[in-house]
């Protein structure tokens, strides 16, 4: 039985991931969350913490695999300390406690440009979380790289994305060549390449963008 924990569970990814993993034999899936989703597939162990709980949570679980969906908005958060807060200092704390308590397989939602190199302080934050995950050692860290996610239930109201995903069918259009990376993509289709990544075996650093992430989920 393999063991996986995800952080993240009820965000627009995590959310279908749940749900993929619930339904895969030979899987045990827990979900980190700070207050329990009203609806949780059947099987699935939910353990409902504080944020600066989670560590002390991830090591009674000692996963296999760990998988963070984690991330907010600048919007949501309110500022870049609290947008940092979480998409890096939670993502670094909980890839540590998972790689601390056995873990050898991190799984992470990222961004399409995520460098720790990076002017743009959104991007600059996914790449430095990625750098963190990647020497946390691992035997094998995938990093999913989607461009616009379209498709399933967002939990909040993004009216700037909406116009994007309303647009998406004719921006994918012009993104040819290099920029297809940059194209959209369906939030349950980076649910499943996650859910068959988990499953997987090997060793190294492995990036995804949008077309390794559909042949991924099949």
């Amino acid at each position: 039985m393999k063991k996986v924990v995800i952080a993240g569970a009820t965000g627009l990814v995590g959310k279908q991931l749940v749900v993929d993993l619930a339904g895969q034999e030979g899987v045990e899936t827990h979900i980190i969350v700070r207050r329990k989703p009203e609806r949780v597939p059947a099987g699935v162990i939910v353990h409902e913490a504080p944020s600066a709980d989670w560590a002390a949570e991830v090591a009674a679980i000692k996963a296999d695999v760990a998988i963070s969906c984690l991330g907010t908005t600048m919007k949501i958060a309110g500022s870049k300390a609290a947008f940092r807060a979480v998409d890096f200092d939670l993502v670094a704390a909980f890839a540590q406690a998972a790689k601390q308590t056995g873990a050898r397989h991190m799984i992470a939602v990222s961004s399409v440009g995520a460098s720790d190199k990076s002017a743009n302080f959104y991007l600059k934050t996914k790449g430095e979380a990625e750098a963190a995950m990647a020497q946390a050692g691992f035997d094998r860290v995938d990093f999913l790289r989607p461009g616009l996610l379209t498709g399933g239930e967002r939990p909040e109201s993004r009216p700037g994305e909406s116009v994007a995903i309303m647009l998406a069918p004719l921006t994918d259009l012009l993104m040819v060549g290099g920029l297809s990376r940059y194209r959209s993509i369906p939030a349950p289709v980076v649910a499943q390449a996650i859910a068959n990544l988990a499953l997987a075996g090997g060793q190294g650093r492995h990036i995804h963008e949008n077309d390794a992430i559909r042949a991924l989920a099949g």
